[in-house]
């Protein structure tokens, strides 16, 4: 389902059993946060941190922030607690690790709907097995509710025993499925985080590469790594000079039959790519 535009350049990880990281997000220059209950909280640790994430998502004190909340994977002694308390926090989103099928997106949905999730908060589904992979065309269109694919790119690797190399040769083609499945279905979709925090240069180019592949944006481990992965994922002040020629050429050779901007043929696809990096540049400008 084809939504309006909203900046996920950089989508930070934060654990919910950390009241200080909690505050501190308040103030990072993120388009989204994932408050975590899974990877990041130890089992004994689950219960609290669930009620600060659940304070967290209800407070307002995040500004425009797109706050979701990732509960533990269905089928943990965690899970269905998680949802119910996510549910009534009402986030923007509630991120579930290794959704493999659309039927465990119906199931996921009547779920949200039994325990009185508002009509906003989204679901986003973990993308990050060989299984979901293969389904990412049924599972992005299972339900409307479904709003972003976010890549597990580290659960990835350890089920294709594969590497972590640089440029990602043996994830290349699922994350071109994944892709592929995300655009046909029209929601979002989120590149997966980078594990090196020391090695600005590997994350640059691992950023560069997801904008080029299409991603959205980029799921962050580290504070130190959102704002270039903002840079990464914004247009350039020439990319939106282009962009703003492109539309004007456009708008005034209409009836022309062909229009031309740059020495080069303009038709109406490259007009779209235009006014797509315009309303990117908009949104992140404001």
């Amino acid at each position: 389902m084809s939504t309006a535009y909203r900046p996920r350049r950089s989508v930070l990880y934060m654990p919910g059993s950390n009241e200080r990281a909690l505050e501190k997000a308040k103030s990072i220059p993120c388009d989204g946060l994932i408050l975590d209950l899974e990877d990041a909280v130890a089992p004994d640790a689950k219960p609290a941190a669930r009620e600060n994430v659940c304070a967290a998502a209800s407070s307002g004190e995040y500004g425009r922030r797109e706050l979701t909340i990732r509960v533990n994977g269905i089928g943990t002694g965690w899970h269905d607690a998680d949802l119910e308390a996510a549910c009534a926090a009402g986030p923007d989103g509630i991120v579930v690790p290794k959704v493999n099928t659309p039927k465990e997106v119906h199931r996921l949905v009547a779920a949200m709907e039994r325990y009185g999730a508002p009509d906003r908060t989204r679901l986003w589904a973990m993308i990050e097995t060989p299984e979901a992979i293969l389904k990412a065309d049924k599972i992005a269109r299972a339900d409307d509710r479904l709003a972003c694919f976010v890549i597990g790119t580290n659960d990835l690797v350890k089920e294709l025993q594969a590497q972590h190399v640089p440029g990602r040769g043996p994830l290349l083609p699922a994350l071109a499925q994944a892709l592929l499945a995300a655009r046909r279905a029209g929601i979002a979709i989120l590149d997966g985080v980078f594990n090196n925090v020391q090695d600005a240069d590997g994350f640059a180019a691992e950023c560069r590469q997801g904008r080029e592949f299409g991603f959205d944006g980029k799921t962050l481990i580290h504070p130190g790594q959102v704002e270039p992965c903002n840079a990464a994922f914004s247009p350039s002040q020439a990319e939106v000079e282009e962009a703003d020629g492109i539309v004007a050429a456009w708008r005034d050779g209409a009836g022309s039959g062909v229009v031309t901007f740059n020495g080069k043929m303009i038709e109406r696809l490259h007009v779209d790519i235009a006014e797509r990096v315009l309303a990117i540049h908009k949104a992140v400008s404001a």
